[in-house]
């Protein structure tokens, strides 16, 4: 099967689909919309996976692009008369391909395009409903992105869950953390969405209460500046850790430094970092929304605090800082729960069902 994979730019998640689709009985074309400033993912992209060159978006998507980018899309597709188009997110690549006009369709949610974006106003309503509409079929990460995309009118009999999964002999435990100090550790982008503002605010409030606690950030975002702030008025800024980007070789040693993930996000699908987290045996703290329920067992192998709620957050480390076989009894669950259900090599196979439906189906 020729399989065009189209998607917004270059991200590890990226990388891991084309590294397992590379290794796959496909012919498969990579077509990225956009070419951000800075690129997160550093690893090349897969040697068998051919690149296709045009111009794109350029650094960010614009609306008033989409006759080009249409029109470009139109020629690359004559060109390479693929069997299968593969594209997300919902409103900016699948919706370009889905006005191309070309089938069959397969649609694939990053969460945010339906947990957030869909419901931006009537516009993106509309794109949201047009795009599943012509879809032949549709994957998620999560149960309730594809609740979500049902509810704009995509047939349930034409989607399929799965977790994006990780790599368990690349994320895996190595140890115990030292007691002290008691490292919090986030990886989420510092972005609105992700609600690390939340985890800064909180964080006042431990280190005042406790000496031993200390917080690590990774990554970088538009709130740099405003999360300093947050620190420096509360006094603490000398207890956090900013170490930046990391590569994805790298990045398991960072997890294994932690005591405890913490992810305050206010939207999300099924959270990569957070299977990373889990498969390095990491107790979790995250905040109560549906993806992360469907992952996180209270009090088994992690715990829930109210989404947007610093103070509930600071109360929930500092009652786990005086919990240590809490704390150790979840490490031990954490790692069970990934390999049952994040392993990416396991569920890989759902996508490649998924295409084989696609071309099936008649839209």
């Amino acid at each position: 099967m020729r399989v065009l994979y189209f998607s917004q730019d270059y991200s590890p998640h990226d990388h891991r689909f084309l590294s397992a689709l590379a290794g796959a009985d496909h012919e498969v074309f990579y077509l990225r919309l956009t070419h951000a400033r800075r690129q997160v993912e550093d690893r090349p992209v897969p040697s068998r996976i051919q690149q296709v060159q045009w111009n794109g978006a350029g650094e960010q998507f614009r609306w008033r692009a989409v006759p080009r980018l249409r029109s470009g899309l139109l020629r690359i597709l004559r060109e390479l008369r693929p069997d299968l188009v593969h594209a997300g997110p919902i409103q900016t690549c699948a919706f370009l391909a889905a006005l191309s006009g070309f089938r069959p369709l397969l649609t694939m949610s990053w969460g945010f395009d339906l947990m957030q974006d869909a419901d931006r106003n009537t516009w993106w309503r509309w794109v949201t409903r047009y795009t599943l509409k012509r879809s032949a079929f549709f994957v998620s990460d999560a149960r309730v992105t594809c609740d979500k995309a049902i509810s704009f009118g995509m047939p349930s009999g034409n989607t399929a869950v799965f977790p994006w999964g990780v790599d368990l002999d690349h994320f895996k435990p190595a140890g115990i953390p030292a007691a002290s100090p008691f490292v919090l550790f986030c990886n989420r982008s510092w972005e609105p969405r992700y609600g690390v503002d939340v985890l800064a605010r909180a964080f006042v409030k431990v280190a005042h209460e406790r000496p031993d606690a200390t917080l690590l950030l990774l990554g970088g975002g538009s709130m740099g500046g405003s999360l300093r702030q947050i620190l420096m008025n509360g006094n603490v800024l000398d207890r956090v850790q900013f170490a930046g980007y990391v590569s994805q070789a790298d990045l398991p040693r960072w997890y294994r430094m932690a005591s405890l993930y913490i992810s305050p996000s206010h939207v999300d699908g099924s959270s990569v970092s957070l299977m990373e987290a889990l498969a390095c045996g990491l107790p979790v703290l995250v905040s109560d929304i549906p993806a992360n329920r469907e992952w996180v067992t209270d009090g088994a192998n992690g715990w829930l605090f109210p989404d947007g709620d610093a103070q509930a957050l600071a109360g929930s480390i500092l009652a786990l800082l005086d919990q240590p076989d809490d704390l150790t009894r979840a490490r031990v669950h954490a790692r069970q729960c990934a390999r049952e259900r994040a392993d990416w090599s396991r569920n890989f196979a759902v996508l490649l069902e998924a295409y084989r439906q696609a071309v099936q189906v008649r839209h």
